[in-house]
């Protein structure tokens, strides 16, 4: 635009990034090129650098986010989110009496970045730092069913490879069906034989889910009476999480003071 300063090289890289980021599928350098008004030469130099660099990566002709970006996003997301959850990971734990944890998608599963859990749950591993597969676990279960079907992909092939079946009335594809349906994850025993879960993904303005939260505890309290309020209490706090991240309002505990 006239009248503006000319670009220096880290707007230009800059630029790049997040046009790839930006980016609905793979893109290729003459898209990249055009969206950030370069002349192709110059992108495809600058372009490059960043995949030697890790920010781009290169997959023949098209390019996609590098590792380098991945992790950068990854860390910031995990650090910030768990601020700002953790008043509505304390409450939601203190409502119902369950350990209670935040998950993000994080390359083909869902890491575990925060745990509440309660003295009396203290014989139920609280998994934190893990990154727990699709076919057995209520978290990764909630978000991959919040994706879009031709993004799930890569988180249905670990439970191929485990020999978890896909179709069928008991296959993975039919639980993300039902989820998407109800909008909660179920789990009873499929990791450990004594424990159920119960999780709802938390989204973004557009729908993109940005993170799960889990409710854990003994199965035996998971029956039908006490299953009721658990997922009224998940679903109030999700939705307290979903307004907190897009700033409407802070998080609120359960007496409608705020955490």
């Amino acid at each position: 635009m006239a009248g503006d300063p000319p670009r220096s090289a880290v707007d230009k890289a800059l630029d790049l990034v997040e046009a790839v980021a930006r980016a609905e599928r793979p893109a290729r350098l003459s898209d990249l090129a055009r969206s950030v008004d370069l002349h192709r030469a110059t992108a495809y130099r600058i372009l490059l650098d960043l995949v030697r660099r890790g920010w781009v990566l290169r997959v023949g002709d098209t390019y996609l986010p590098g590792a380098a970006a991945l992790q950068v996003s990854a860390a910031a997301l995990r650090n910030s989110l768990t601020a700002l959850a953790r008043p509505v990971l304390e409450d939601l734990s203190r409502t119902t009496g369950m350990m209670v944890n935040l998950q993000v998608l994080e390359g083909d599963r869902a890491r575990v970045v925060d745990v509440v859990r309660p003295e009396r749950l203290a014989v139920i591993s609280h998994l934190s730092g893990e990154a727990l597969p699709v076919h057995r676990f209520a978290g990764p279960l909630a978000l991959v069913a919040a994706l879009p079907e031709e993004a799930r992909a890569p988180y249905l092939r670990p439970a191929e490879e485990a020999g978890h079946p896909l179709t069928g009335e008991d296959g993975l594809l039919a639980d993300l069906a039902r989820v998407e349906r109800t909008g909660v994850a179920l789990e009873r025993g499929r990791n450990e034989k004594p424990v159920a879960s119960i999780s709802r993904a938390v989204r973004a303005a557009d729908g993109t889910p940005v993170c799960a939260l889990t409710v854990v505890g003994l199965d035996a309290e998971f029956d039908e009476p006490a299953l009721e309020g658990l997922t009224a209490a998940l679903l109030a706090a999700a939705g307290s999480l979903e307004d907190v991240l897009a700033g409407r309002s802070a998080a609120r505990t359960a007496d409608g003071g705020e955490a």
